[in-house]
């Protein structure tokens, strides 16, 4: 039986034209060295012509118009007009945010002068404005209100034990009258010494009214007036301090060499130093006016205070209730008892 070979001649025409095809396709298509020299921004050939029609895309006109790719891509800044290739943003700062920069630099520039000037004046390298007679005053006035500040805390303590020995005297004068309503045998005596406490405790309010308005106005004077004046001495030593401490660099920059730059400078610092000298001259001012008034209202103010508190004192231990009430209405105090009832509206 013979064997059926496939026919060979015909597979050979089909291979033969299979070549000859790809060659033509290779022929007409771009080169490599082409298409290598377009992207390395060579002059333009047929594979460039190629890649931009595929970038452009033709609009009603008929004219190539750039896609949306291109058009993203070329927005894009690759860098600066002056950054050597490299990328440099651009930041739009707000004037506001400006402003609270330069107030944080100034700032930041102002705590480390006055800072240094405090260490070198503890460690006694540095040269500090010294007024005597203004630092006696404010040494005074601090141990003065040291001492009143003593005063104070002891009368309110005066004031809390007589407050509770006046609240044990209404007690025990409560107890006496009601045994005395229950012992007929010692209702006389139950009597008196209820009556007696009653007597105790209506003098102790009005002890406890004078006590009060002493403690309030001494704690006005303590804690309000002397404080007021001591807040400014606190401004007025800060400012002595940013003063000396200008001062300083003013005369280490005039003592350098002088240049253009450190001439600018020098102009620079000895306007801020100008600008600091005014501001301590009108604190230091300042303080000595508080001062002179502080001592004059702390003497008004003392002088009413204490003669009320003797009065009032020597008034009660002696029995004397007249005078006790005398006090009070000599001084414009109000009385005010614990158990007292309200006023009507139409009282009031």
């Amino acid at each position: 039986m013979a064997e059926s070979h496939p026919p060979q001649r015909s597979s050979e025409k089909e291979d033969d034209s299979f070549e000859r095809d790809l060659e033509e396709m290779l022929d007409d298509g771009p080169s490599l060295n082409n298409a290598i020299s377009n992207v390395q921004g060579g002059t333009p050939n047929t594979m460039s012509s190629s890649y931009s029609g595929s970038a452009l895309s033709y609009g009603a006109s008929g004219t190539k118009e750039p896609s949306l790719a291109t058009q993203a891509t070329s927005n894009i800044p690759l860098s600066g007009p002056q950054s050597n290739g490299d990328f440099v943003p651009k930041l739009n700062i707000p004037a506001s945010a400006q402003s609270k920069l330069e107030s944080l630099k100034d700032w930041s520039i102002n705590t480390f002068k006055c800072t240094r000037q405090f260490l070198s004046e503890r460690f006694g390298k540095g040269s500090r404005t010294v007024d005597l007679d203004m630092e006696t005053k404010i040494e005074a006035l601090r141990d003065t209100q040291r001492k009143y500040a003593s005063i104070l805390r002891l009368s309110r303590i005066l004031t809390q034990h007589y407050f509770h020995v006046v609240q044990t005297q209404r007690a025990l004068g409560e107890g006496f009258a009601e045994l005395a309503q229950k012992s007929p045998e010692l209702q006389e005596e139950f009597r008196y010494n209820s009556e007696t406490q009653q007597a105790l405790v209506k003098n102790g309010e009005v002890l406890l009214s004078a006590l009060n308005f002493f403690t309030s106005s001494v704690n006005t004077l303590c804690n309000k007036t002397m404080e007021d004046t001591l807040l400014t001495i606190r401004n007025y030593e800060s400012s002595r301090l940013e003063y000396d401490a200008y001062r300083n660099e003013l005369e280490t920059l005039q003592l350098g060499p002088r240049e253009n730059a450190s001439t600018a400078k020098v102009e620079e610092s000895r306007r801020k130093y100008e600008d600091h000298k005014i501001k301590f001259e009108r604190l230091r001012s300042d303080v000595n006016i508080k001062l002179k008034f502080l001592e004059e209202n702390k003497v008004k103010v003392m002088h009413k205070q204490l003669l009320l508190f003797h009065n009032a004192i020597s008034a009660y231990f002696s029995g004397n209730a007249a005078a006790l009430e005398a006090t009070l209405k000599q001084f414009n105090i109000s009385l005010k008892r614990p158990n007292a009832e309200k006023p009507s509206w139409i009282e009031q």
